[in-house]
């Protein structure tokens, strides 16, 4: 079968959609014929990638941004609980963040991108497994193939959601992120922390909290420069319950990764993680964000899948 490309035509601002056919051409250049579908709806690349792998195709590319990935990993990994386990996951990334691809080391250039999918090497990485508590409080199971956080992330997720991303990845994520802090509580979890079969039980009281696969999130923020995809450890990074002012300070080192060095900040690895929120008055501030997007809140349990996910991208230096 072609390459099936999974197209979100309002990534970047919708961009994707008016430029796509532009490069189409640039891409078959490198692809040769590949066939094309575009999603109409929130979590529709979900439906459309699963489909694809349980049809037999090779090959399925995420044409946007994280959200993009994260909704055809869902997908493909959907459709492995169904036993179809041969399907590659490419990506051409258009969005505003870019934040998986640059774990990958794939340049954000069009070209690049074609290139990597049209040579064929491989990753096989780890791929997050998570239920969670939906807004109307039902209980889901959802995949993560880059960074779940709990807390200030998933308020930003809803800002963005609210404005748009008009301005460009950085100065939304920004201004988004300023919003967040001042509408932020601290949030007391209780944490089962499992590694290897040892467990262990402690409270965190915290901001926000990231579970890493990958290594950036909010656009170019570097929260957890140890991570590797596909080590078989999720980072967790706690981002500690300071003051806002110092929070701010403290968290703006995110950019350039040394943030992990402040005695606020706690580091811990685990395969497996249970937590729950204590301090429930808090609960419509400490909301999930997933890869980018506004899925729901606590508690939650996450399973870390080893070699889960077979990915197109440069092979590791």
């Amino acid at each position: 079968m072609k390459p099936l490309l999974i197209v979100n035509p309002r990534s970047g601002g919708g961009r994707t959609g008016a430029l796509f056919e532009k490069m189409r051409s640039p891409i078959e250049r490198s692809l040769g014929a590949f066939d094309t579908v575009f999603t109409e709806r929130g979590r529709h690349a979900v439906d459309l990638a699963r489909e694809a792998a349980l049809s037999g195709r090779e090959t399925v590319v995420a044409v946007g941004g994280d959200g993009a990935i994260h909704e055809v990993t869902n997908g493909l990994m959907q459709a492995k609980e169904k036993g179809a386990e041969g399907t590659r996951l490419g990506i051409i990334g258009t969005g505003t963040g870019g934040d998986f691809r640059k774990s990958l080391e794939i340049e954000h250039r069009l070209d690049k991108y074609s290139e990597v999918v049209a040579r064929g090497a491989t990753r096989t990485i780890d791929v997050g497994r998570f239920s969670y508590a939906t807004h109307d409080g039902a209980e889901a199971h959802a995949y993560f193939m880059n960074i779940l956080s709990v807390g200030i992330g998933g308020l930003v997720d809803r800002y963005v959601a609210e404005a748009g991303r008009a301005l460009g990845g950085t100065l939304t994520y920004l201004t988004a992120s300023l919003k967040g802090l001042v509408n932020s509580e601290v949030g007391v979890l209780r944490c089962t922390v499992s590694c290897d079969g040892q467990r262990r039980e402690e409270e965190i009281h915290t901001r926000n909290i990231a579970i890493c696969n990958g290594r950036y999130f909010g656009s170019g923020m570097q929260v957890a420069p140890m991570a590797k995809l596909d080590d078989g450890l999720l980072d967790v990074v706690d981002l500690g319950a300071a003051p806002r002012l110092r929070f701010f300070l403290v968290s703006s080192r995110m950019y350039v990764g040394t943030h992990i060095n402040h005695a606020d900040v706690k580091h811990f690895r685990c395969d497996k993680l249970e937590i729950e929120l204590v301090n429930k008055a808090v609960k419509d501030r400490f909301l999930l964000d997933v890869d980018g997007e506004p899925l729901g809140t606590l508690p939650i349990s996450i399973e870390l899948k080893k070699n889960a996910l077979t990915v197109l991208a440069p092979l590791p230096a």
